[in-house]
Order: C-alpha cells, then sequence, then structure tokens
C-alpha cells in the first residue's frame, strides 16, 4: 500500500492545500495529512481546530482515502509512525522549490523517505501569511479557503 503523508501547518488550510491533496488522492492508496508546528512562525489557530476544519472540509470533498493528524515531532518521524513511503509537498512557485528540494534532500537522508512534488495548480499564488492578511483586513477569501474551512473557523466571509 502506497501512503504518502502531506506535512504543513496549514494555518489555514488554503483552497492550494486543498488542490495538492485531491491531486494526491489520486495518485496515493491513502494521504495522510499532518499538522506540524512551524517553529519560525506563531500558530494563528489552535492545531486541533484546524484539524477539525480540515476533516470536515475532507468530507465535504468526499476525500475517503485522507486523514489528518497532529504531530509535534520531525515531519519525516511523524510519517514513519504512520507507515508512510512518500512524503507529498506542494509547490507554488520556484522559490518554494529550492526550499522543498533541501527538505527533501535531509528527508531522505534521515529516512530514505522520498518526495513528491505536486503544483498548486491554478491557486500557486496562495499562502496563508497572505490570507491571514485579508482576513485581518476584513477582505473576502471566499476564493482562497474552501467554504467548510471558513464556516468551522467562523472566519468573516464578506
Amino acid at each position: 500500500m502506497n501512503i504518502g503523508f502531506y506535512p504543513g501547518s496549514f494555518d489555514p488550510f488554503t483552497n492550494g492545500h486543498l488542490h495538492v491533496v485531491k491531486s494526491a488522492s489520486k495518485l496515493f492508496d491513502k494521504v495522510i495529512i499532518g499538522i506540524g508546528i512551524n517553529y519560525s512562525k506563531a500558530r494563528r489557530f489552535p492545531k486541533d481546530i484546524m484539524e477539525n476544519a480540515i476533516k470536515n472540509c475532507l468530507t465535504e470533498e468526499n476525500l475517503t482515502n485522507v486523514e489528518v493528524i497532529s504531530y509535534d515531532n520531525l515531519s519525516i518521524d511523524a510519517a514513519i509512525s504512520c507507515n508512510c513511503n512518500y512524503i507529498i509537498r506542494g509547490l507554488r512557485n520556484d522559490m518554494d522549490y529550492h526550499y522543498e528540494e533541501n527538505l527533501a534532500q535531509i528527508n531522505e537522508e534521515l529516512s530514505s523517505l522520498d518526495t513528491i512534488y505536486i503544483r498548486s495548480g491554478k491557486f500557486g499564488f496562495i499562502s496563508s501569511t497572505m490570507i491571514m492578511d485579508l482576513i485581518n483586513n476584513n477582505r473576502d477569501i471566499s476564493n482562497y479557503v474552501p467554504k467548510s474551512i471558513i464556516k468551522t473557523l467562523k472566519l468573516n466571509e464578506n
């Protein structure tokens, strides 16, 4: 069974993330979304609330081979503990690629897990930071974040 592990802070989960998950769900028998900690950023939404929001989104999208977990260790350690064969990473642009390639090299050295890159497609310009800027300025985010995420997080939907 091929199991892919898609790690990230998902703070918040965007349509770009959802695009990667939908694509991965077609490539793997099972996909595990891992909500981890990014020590360089403060969390804006508690992990348990985001985990619930993503689960609601997966149900609405009928993505039955995808599950969500939270973890507090290295992504590769979480992936190994879930018996994953691959790490999944979303790419928005060439800057993402260079950053992700460095991570992939160290992850492979430490764990022997290979990394699969999936483009964010037409949502490649979206970042969680941009979404938070829009939220903080009372702007509409409905084109950039799944409606179930907006509803669960009770975000302002102009």
